[in-house]
């Protein structure tokens, strides 16, 4: 059996964080498979699927990691094009696309291992996520 849905939403712009955990939670239970696996999947080249504890905190902490591991403006050859660079550079280090398991119908995640897109682009954006269950 496979079961895929789409996730649309708009995003704030850059290391803007949104939890979608409880929408690809809602897919699986849709979806009828009970065991399997689901993929969480980012149609573009600015934009990051990752899990991360929902903690004001910590998501602060990634925001400053983000920006000091990967700087905007430091001198990327891409600039020239359109001053993004670092967006493409840090969507690139975190991946566009994540896998669970599905057992019992239920999503696998740890207790404190939340869902996230990733907004790596300098403006806001209306985005998808491509959920896609797999399994029986």
């Amino acid at each position: 059996m496979i079961y895929t849905r789409e996730l649309r939403f708009s995003t704030e712009g850059e290391i803007d964080l949104v939890d979608i955990t409880a929408e690809v939670e809602r897919v699986v239970a849709e979806s009828g498979v009970k065991n399997g696996h689901v993929l969480v999947f980012v149609p573009g080249a600015t934009g990051a699927i990752v899990t991360i504890e929902h903690e004001s905190g910590l998501l602060e902490d990634f925001r400053r990691a983000l920006r000091e591991l990967i700087p905007k403006g430091a001198g990327y050859l891409h600039d020239r094009i359109d001053d993004n660079a670092h967006s493409h550079l840090r969507a690139t280090l975190l991946g566009a696309s994540e896998c669970f398991l599905v057992v019992d119908g239920r999503l696998i995640r740890g207790t404190w291992q939340q869902i996230f897109f990733v907004e790596l682009d300098v403006r806001p954006r209306h985005r998808r996520v491509i959920v896609q269950a797999v399994g029986e």
